[in-house]
């Protein structure tokens, strides 16, 4: 008998995580390597882990994700938003809790661009008036 292998993507500023969740030991890999040597800083491991303790998953489901762009903290939100879609497509009545902690919606927070005339996205040149 196989098990139910449950995919998905996560996204969080330019970064975007492809997480595939199964029922196992707990064990995450990122990028074909451990979870403690892709991320070094602890709050980068806590965001990754918080909605697998939310709902007490911490120790029964294996998470595989193939992430791109962004920086680490990027990585790291997107990696969140996945897990947190894929526990919700594996059992609908975790969805609730997700909402209580606001993990569903997706920070669309991005980088803003540089616009014509501006040193950067709000930030002008320095005025002289002589």
């Amino acid at each position: 008998m196989s098990k139910k292998v449950f995919s998905v993507v996560g996204k969080r500023k330019t970064s975007i995580a492809r997480v595939s969740l199964r029922e196992g030991t707990g064990k995450i890999e990122i990028n074909h390597r451990e979870f403690d040597n892709y991320f070094i800083r602890e709050t980068s491991k806590m965001i990754v882990r918080h909605p697998l303790k939310l709902v007490e998953m911490t120790d029964k489901v294996d998470v595989t994700v193939n992430v791109c762009g962004g920086g680490i903290s990027g990585q790291a939100g997107a990696i969140r938003h996945g897990i947190v879609k894929a526990l919700s497509e594996m059992n609908p009545e975790f969805r609730p809790v997700f909402k209580a902690a606001s993990l569903i919606t997706r920070d669309a927070r991005k980088k803003e661009r540089k616009m014509y005339g501006r040193r950067a996205a709000r930030a002008r040149f320095q005025f002289s008036k002589r």
